[in-house]
């Protein structure tokens, strides 16, 4: 059987059948887009992860123009960011940021992030009424409130930041000028906090990037106000999503919630890397066959998985199809909160591994933790309400009960 690609929108039962399809059937599929240009996407594990593993694809323009496609322009900053840069400027920025974006800093707020998550809990807890919206009380406030800490921004400076993180992903219904306002008042937030923190360090991540050195190397502000805003955006929106999702998951799925119920503390880890392999599939939404939106070009003819590749060809993952390959994963449309072994690429991998992966999967396993310990009787209240015209998604309403 050979199955088109892209596909659906189709149930996530279907999208498996599919993917399961397509991977036994071919490595790869070369895709024309609507809005222009063409590209290899990787559909299997093992080829995905040898492509992210490989220095011969990149990220860089060419000189004669690279088939790239994207749906939509990213705004001017982001392009400036790690995802799209290649060594040695990539080794250099990462190497750098880091010597200050540590494990060890992000382990130091999970006592804090457990804290915040509690009190988020009692409020809605105290309201009385046994209902809550999830998004507005509890999954953006978290990962707001834990990047503004980790960033050192004031309380009162984390109040635009749902604003200015829709305007610059919004791929439809703004206008440029609009866009072009809320970039340049978020860069122009940051770069007075920046000047603050250089002035009269403090004990936050902003400060630690402006002494992060190596040898006579340094970042410069601009660096850092960049590297800033892009932890601004993916470190509280991906992170909510996740949450929204791996939550609606487990009310979906109550075995797999009765089994995490067991033993919250001691199986939340596997689970959230669990929901993070599936991210999407097993809720009850429409799924489409998609893949990576920042692709790789070949700067060399390469042979990936018999499949010839030539110079200046774009390649993307398809993360949905790897991430349920049955030759990384066993069963791997299951869906099992006790899986032992989990190599999926949802925060990619390699050089461009997610830099904020950790944070995300540390808020993961204390929110959604703290969740299903102190709510235990938590439910669905009415059907959950999708964001449109953003490219991180996500949910605008989540109604529960308990």
């Amino acid at each position: 059987m050979t199955a088109d690609f892209p596909f659906g929108p189709v149930t996530p039962a279907e999208g498996q059948a599919i993917m399961r399809a397509i991977r036994a059937d071919r490595p790869m599929t070369k895709v024309s887009f609507t809005y222009g240009g063409d590209a290899w996407v990787i559909h299997r594990h093992d080829a995905c992860r040898r492509l992210l593993e490989d220095r011969r694809f990149v990220r860089k323009p060419f000189a004669d123009g690279r088939p790239v496609p994207y749906p939509f322009e990213f705004p001017e900053f982001l392009t400036k960011t790690l995802q799209f840069m290649d060594p040695p400027d990539h080794t250099r920025l990462r190497r750098l940021v880091t010597k200050a974006f540590t494990m060890r800093r992000v382990e130091r707020l999970r006592p804090s992030t457990q804290a915040l998550a509690d009190r988020l809990v009692d409020a809605m807890v105290a309201d009385g009424a046994r209902t809550a919206d999830l998004v507005e009380s509890y999954a953006l406030p978290l990962p707001i409130q834990v990047i503004g800490d980790l960033l050192g921004v004031p309380t009162e400076g984390r109040a635009n930041f749902v604003q200015w993180s829709h305007a610059l992903l919004s791929t439809s219904g703004m206008e440029m000028d609009e866009v072009i306002g809320h970039t340049t008042a978020l860069y122009g937030y940051l770069a007075e906090l920046m000047a603050a923190r250089r002035a009269e360090p403090r004990d936050d991540l902003l400060s630690a990037l402006a002494a992060a050195r190596d040898a006579d190397d340094r970042l410069t502000d601009a660096e850092i106000v960049e590297i800033a805003m892009l932890l601004v955006l993916g470190g509280f929106d991906n992170t909510a999503n996740f949450m929204e999702q791996g939550v609606l998951a487990l009310l979906l799925n109550p075995d797999q919630r009765a089994v995490l119920a067991e033993d919250v503390d001691g199986r939340i880890t596997r689970a959230v890397e669990e929901l993070l392999r599936h991210a999407g599939m097993v809720i009850d939404q429409p799924v489409t066959g998609a893949a990576g939106l920042v692709p790789f070009v070949a700067d060399e003819d390469v042979e990936l998985a018999d499949v010839l590749i030539r110079r200046g060809e774009a390649v993307m993952v398809d993360v949905s199809t790897a991430n349920h390959d049955e030759k990384a994963f066993d069963a791997p449309d299951r869906f099992d909160v006790r899986r032992p072994r989990n190599q999926h690429l949802t925060f990619s991998h390699g050089l461009h591994r997610c830099l904020g992966a950790s944070l995300a999967q540390m808020e993961l396993q204390v929110g959604i933790g703290t969740l299903f310990k102190r709510l235990p009787g938590l439910a669905l209240a009415g059907d959950p309400v999708y964001l449109e015209g953003v490219l991180t998604g996500g949910m605008t309403e989540f109604p529960v009960t308990w």
